[in-house]
This record gives C-alpha cells, sequence and structure tokens, in this order.
C-alpha cells in the first residue's frame, strides 16, 4: 500500500518558520525581513494550548465573534468594551504590555470577553494561556496545605506564574482576608515583575475602600457596594488597563422572558 505524500506547508515548505517583511529600518533604509513560527505551527498546537487553558466548558462556547452587544436595551459600554477587547487580542504583547481589569455587574458578560481574548490568542498566535476562577485557585491552594494531599503550593502557582496569559475570573469573590490578600499579591507581583499578562474580571467597583474617604458619611459608607480596596487597586492599575460594562444582568432579563 503506497502511502500519500504529506503535504507540505507553501509558506515554510515544511521547516516550520517563515520570513516577514517590516518596515523601513532608519539603519540602512531598507525594508527588514525576520523569521517567526508559521501559521501550520501555531494550528498544529492550538488542540493542546486550549487544554492547557483549562477553559470551564460553560465557557468553552464563547468567543469574541459572538459576543452579543446589539440585543435589545444593551449599554454602548459592552460594544466599546468588546472593541477593547478585540484589539488587545490582535496586538497585545503577551511579554511586556499592560493587562485588562473588566469590571462590571454579573450578566454583563465579564467571562465571555476574558475567554474570547485567550482563544484569540491560542487559535491565532500560539499564545500559552491559563484561565483560573479566583476561587478555585484559591481552593487548590488551600487543599495544598493537608498531609494528605501529594501537591505543594507552588505545584499550583508555577503555572499560573509561568503562563504567558493569565485570566483570573471574578477576583473578589472570596472575602480578603490577609491570607488571600498575601497570596492574591504574591501572583500579581509576580507576574507583573516578570512582565506577564494578566486579564483579571470582577464585579466590585473600581472605588478606594469604603473608610479610606473622609468626605464620605458613615452611613453611606456602609451602603456602598464593595470595592477593590486599595492595595489592590494600586498594582492593579499599575499591570491593567481598565474596562467597565455597565447595564444589567441581560442573561437573567432573557430568561425572565423567555417564560412569557
Amino acid at each position: 500500500m503506497i502511502k500519500a505524500p504529506a503535504e507540505v506547508c507553501p509558506l515554510c515548505e515544511g521547516t516550520g518558520w517563515k520570513t516577514v517583511t517590516s518596515g523601513l529600518s532608519a539603519a540602512v533604509g531598507k525594508s527588514e525581513r525576520r523569521v517567526t513560527r508559521c501559521d501550520c505551527q501555531l494550528r498544529a498546537r492550538a488542540p493542546s494550548l486550549l487544554t492547557a487553558a483549562r477553559i470551564p466548558r460553560r465557557y468553552e462556547h464563547c468567543e469574541l465573534t459572538n459576543y452579543d452587544t446589539d440585543f435589545p436595551g444593551a449599554n454602548p459600554s459592552l460594544a466599546e468594551a468588546h472593541f477593547v477587547a478585540s484589539n488587545f487580542a490582535k496586538k497585545c504583547d503577551p511579554r511586556g504590555d499592560k493587562g485588562l481589569l473588566i469590571i462590571g455587574k454579573i450578566g454583563t458578560g465579564k467571562t465571555h470577553l476574558a475567554v474570547g481574548i485567550i482563544k484569540e490568542f491560542i487559535l491565532n498566535r500560539g499564545v500559552s494561556c491559563l484561565f483560573y476562577d479566583y476561587r478555585e485557585l484559591l481552593k487548590e491552594i488551600q487543599n495544598s496545605y493537608k498531609a494528605a494531599v501529594q501537591t505543594t503550593e507552588l505545584d499550583v502557582l508555577r503555572p499560573v506564574f509561568e503562563t504567558d496569559v493569565l485570566v483570573l475570573d471574578e477576583l473578589g469573590a472570596v472575602k480578603p482576608t490577609e491570607w488571600v490578600w498575601d497570596t492574591v499579591s504574591l501572583i500579581l507581583n509576580t507576574r507583573y515583575n516578570d512582565n506577564r499578562t494578566t486579564i483579571i474580571t470582577t464585579n466590585f467597583e473600581d472605588q478606594p475602600a469604603a473608610g479610606a474617604v473622609a468626605s464620605i458619611s458613615s452611613a453611606r459608607a456602609a451602603s456602598r457596594g464593595e470595592t477593590l480596596g486599595d492595595r489592590m487597586r494600586s498594582r492593579l492599575h499599575e499591570m491593567c488597563r481598565t474596562v467597565t460594562l455597565d447595564g444589567t444582568d441581560f442573561r437573567q432579563k432573557f430568561r425572565s422572558a423567555s417564560f412569557r
């Protein structure tokens, strides 16, 4: 039985590398040529990178192309956030550029955008990404302290530190004790110092801690929603560009409408 010859990529001729031309070099006055990973190599890596990203099954369908900004009553901030996310996925350098801090109420599509971004990184750019629900990550770290578990804290945190792009979903969903703050601070500082990109979603307001502003009365402070707090805000603003999603929980709105 004669086997058909394997198809050779016309771009790289089977080498895995292709030549690209950049703009004019000021030094020599000519276009600069360099080599980069070929598209065929990126496509070959995509399935393993998607598996390693740990995207929950609930969000496997989420892509930037199916993020809905045109439903009745949609807040204009959704379209703006989608525009920012799309540009970020195409142009961000995951080893140096700022990440994104996506803020919004439950149901405004924060996680959808975050997952859509890392899918673009994986499928079109071959970038390693990792998704972690903030609560699940804390549980895994706490479980590593048990004597019967053959996993150390460093085993849990190493991929969180080392992935090119990390999504930390629902930051602040667990009461921020000193241990929680220290853990989150370690993650953020390590990634910041290593110039790695982090995408964070949260429904906490981007405001100082309620007791930090003297002009706010005690009654008004008590009625305010929970915030990111001063220490966390400072670090996140250094690491991330803020994107705010306004509006109501449109998923719940559509569920209610379906029963009418």
